[in-house]
């Protein structure tokens, strides 16, 4: 009985991870007309399209939020700091643009099912014929979009981790100088001694 329960679960699992859509990350600066676009995108159309999508904003002008994106940029093998930098899966966009949405939903069902990518594209044909009426018989999926918010404690946390690498960075400079006035000092001793 437990060997086929394990079985269940295990079998549970692989359907649910194989039937959710990739999740999207997107770092975005207010002042970006090409993030706003791509955040219309976003919440006009693909939550609704895609049941299980959840997206993430990630606002690079807050300081908080800088390793973060700088840790993007690296994962994504970007040397602008350009926004938007979209993060879906292993895929990364930077940039966005209408001709761009192919694209994007296609990282987003690279894991996906067969029976979710036809449930997206039934989704996506009742949007197109009354995009309104199909949202407002959706509205829960207003709430798959979350901004990335860091709390004052961590805010904190991580300035003090900063101040604290910084200090602990600069504490061999002060052991070098200690080490040569104690070899300087050693130096001047035995000059005095030898003197004698």
């Amino acid at each position: 009985m437990k060997k086929l329960s394990i079985f269940g679960a295990l079998a549970g699992a692989v359907f649910i991870g194989n039937s959710m859509a990739a999740d999207i990350t997107i770092y975005y600066s207010p002042t970006c007309p090409h993030c706003h676009h791509a955040l219309e995108f976003i919440s006009n159309n693909l939550v609704y399209e895609y049941e299980n999508l959840n997206v993430t904003k990630v606002n690079v002008t807050d300081a908080a939020n800088r390793d973060e994106f700088m840790a993007a940029l690296k994962k994504c093998e970007y040397e602008s700091g350009g926004v938007p930098v979209l993060v879906i899966g292993e895929k990364c966009f930077q940039g966005y643009g209408d001709s761009m949405q192919g694209d994007v939903r296609a990282a987003i069902e690279v894991d996906l099912d067969e029976a979710t990518k036809t449930a997206a594209a039934a989704n996506k044909a009742e949007m197109d014929k009354n995009a309104d009426e199909f949202r407002n018989n959706h509205t829960e999926r207003t709430s798959a979009i979350v901004e990335r918010e860091v709390t004052a404690q961590e805010s904190t946390q991580k300035k003090t981790e900063k101040i604290a690498g910084k200090k602990s960075d600069g504490n061999w400079i002060l052991y070098v100088i200690l080490a040569l006035l104690v070899v300087g000092l050693g130096f001047v001793v035995t000059r005095k001694s030898n003197k004698k």
